[in-house]
């Protein structure tokens, strides 16, 4: 079986929410879009875009860089939807949705960082030394 990271089930869940996230703020006002808009887009997409650079990394240091910055988009995309929840942006039952698909997707984050943290092949720094 090939791996690629377009069959990475945390990279395509990151993908499937940043694509909801950008539905969804598509529909707000101009101002709403202007302040809180761009930037929960920015960390959502940021998200799945970390996932895909630390894959493309050889080294697990570097690797885990990228998805510990991915994890810190994911918690500040909770932020925004928290926020929009509060200021009557989003309904409730919206954004507690949201929270959830993002807290699951986190889930699998972690479960994915420790996968590759016991991969043979991400187990030596650059000097060549074990981890």
């Amino acid at each position: 079986m090939e791996y690629t990271l377009e069959k990475l089930e945390v990279y395509q869940l990151a993908e499937s929410f940043s694509d909801a996230i950008w539905k969804l703020v598509g529909s707000w006002t101009n101002f709403q879009r202007d302040t809180i808009g761009k930037q929960i887009v920015r960390s959502a997409d940021s998200i799945s875009a970390n996932i895909a650079e630390g894959y493309g990394r050889y080294y697990y240091k570097e690797s885990k860089q990228f998805f510990f910055y991915s994890r810190g988009s994911l918690q500040e995309t909770k932020s925004w939807l928290s926020k929009c929840k509060r200021r009557n942006i989003l309904e409730t039952i919206k954004a507690d949705e949201l929270i959830t698909d993002a807290e699951k997707i986190l889930a699998k984050l972690n479960g994915y960082i420790k996968f590759v943290a016991k991969s043979p092949k991400h187990n030596k720094s650059k000097d060549g030394h074990e981890n």
